[in-house]
């Protein structure tokens, strides 16, 4: 089976290269493709909160681990790759949730989202409450520690 996905929207901001930490502060704007109409925005500013699926499409397919230790810290368990976020992944897509920030006609401005400049979006969700889990989330103490500087 051969899946062929293009992208709908390209994000622009100053990151150029792919660092772990310190994604707070930056807003990314995200552009629509040429091929995208405008009105695939309409009504965007309704929510306050955004899903983006997006490409690693700088990561290298040489570079898959598929059990390692996150940031290659000894002090974290060597972990699979379903059980963590690194962009060295079998299929290169991340996912994050974002604020939206402002809409422009094509394009949007969000906080919150680790992907660098050029990165090609697949999808772009509305966060509804109805989807948001209900119960306490689960997770390990290494993720605390390796998330403190993240956003």
């Amino acid at each position: 089976m051969e899946i062929i996905i293009k992208p709908l929207a390209w994000v622009k901001n100053n990151r150029d290269k792919p660092i772990d930490d310190h994604w707070g502060n930056i807003i990314s704007e995200i552009v629509l493709d040429e091929t995208i109409p405008e009105e695939a925005f309409n009504q965007i500013t309704d929510f306050s909160h955004l899903e983006i699926i997006y490409c690693f499409d700088k990561a290298r397919e040489n570079n898959i681990l598929y059990s390692r230790r996150p940031r290659g810290n000894p002090g974290y368990p060597d972990i699979g790759i379903f059980s963590q976020r690194n962009k060295d992944r079998p299929n290169h897509i991340g996912l994050c949730t974002v604020e939206l920030i402002w809409h422009k006609e094509r394009s949007i401005g969000v906080k919150m989202l680790d992907a660098i400049d050029g990165t090609p979006v697949l999808d772009i969700k509305p966060v509804f409450k109805e989807f948001r889990l209900t119960n306490e989330i689960r997770q390990p103490d290494w993720v605390a520690d390796l998330m403190k500087y993240y956003f």
